[in-house]
């Protein structure tokens, strides 16, 4: 479809990107209303990749002329705006001046996610959306298969996660844990071993937990600041730590993830 320019911050058809700095409003509106924004041109072709069916791409003018060939074929309509209407629209400066808004795909079941997987990550209340991001860009490139999420982690797909993960949590799979903790019963049924990371002195240290080769092992992790809680812990198989130095007694909790990540998905 040719591009369209639009003029008017309050032209209807930009609706899916206004108030993208109202992270309240955004959490709330957008997995409701069955979609997701996908900011810069390589996370919108990770989005298109994965299969996510596009509504509609929003253009700064000095981006149409190098829109990447597989953006510019999908079938949705492109619009484009000017930096101040961009800016009016969304609430800032979208300096890499490409946004697409995409259907979300369902969610898979927690179940049908530990069936195929060998390793992954379980986050309890994970709500910083720049820590989601992360972990989920660690699970992809150190061997993790999957992550599964307590029902109070925020939205992987908001649109800071999928940006700081580089379009990875497309490519990750994952689910919901319904019931928490009782949830990690299920991870525990399905033959995973829960590992509880935490910065306790009495966890045993990561590079001294033994893992066969035919091991299913679930890495279980916890918000920036409180971490896990009594409960999760205690639903653990085994608590594990990082060992740490200089008087620092934790990391934060996507360092600590990319970190557990390599120790656990390298192994055999």
């Amino acid at each position: 479809m040719l591009p369209v320019e639009i003029d008017d911050p309050a032209d209807p058809r930009l609706t899916d990107y206004v108030g993208l700095t109202d992270v309240v409003r955004r959490l709330k509106h957008e997995p409701v209303s069955g979609f997701f924004l996908a900011e810069g041109q390589l996370v919108m072709r990770r989005a298109a990749q994965s299969g996510c069916p596009p509504r509609s791409l929003l253009l700064a003018p000095n981006r149409v002329a190098d829109l990447l060939p597989e953006l510019r074929s999908l079938d949705c309509p492109v619009y484009v705006a000017s930096a101040e209407v961009l800016h009016a629209v969304t609430g800032f400066h979208v300096h890499r001046g490409a946004l697409g808004s995409f259907g979300r795909l369902p969610v898979a079941a927690a179940t049908d996610v530990l069936a195929a997987s060998r390793r992954v990550l379980v986050l309890e209340e994970v709500n910083s959306p720049t820590n989601l991001g992360a972990i989920f860009r660690s699970a992809a490139g150190l061997g993790m298969d999957a992550v599964l999420l307590s029902p109070t982690c925020c939205d992987p797909l908001y649109r800071r996660a999928v940006r700081v993960s580089m379009g990875e949590v497309l490519s990750v799979p994952y689910a919901y844990l319904e019931h928490w903790p009782a949830g990690l019963a299920a991870v525990r049924d399905a033959g995973f071993r829960v590992l509880a990371l935490t910065p306790s002195a009495t966890a045993v240290a990561l590079d001294d937990v033994v893992i066969a080769a035919d091991d299913r092992v679930a890495v279980l992790l916890g918000a920036e600041g409180p971490g896990l809680s009594a409960d999760a812990l205690a639903a653990s198989d085994a608590q594990v730590r990082i060992p740490m130095s200089a008087g620092v007694d934790s990391l934060n909790v996507a360092a600590a993830t990319a970190i557990a990540c390599w120790a656990i998905g390298r192994r055999p």
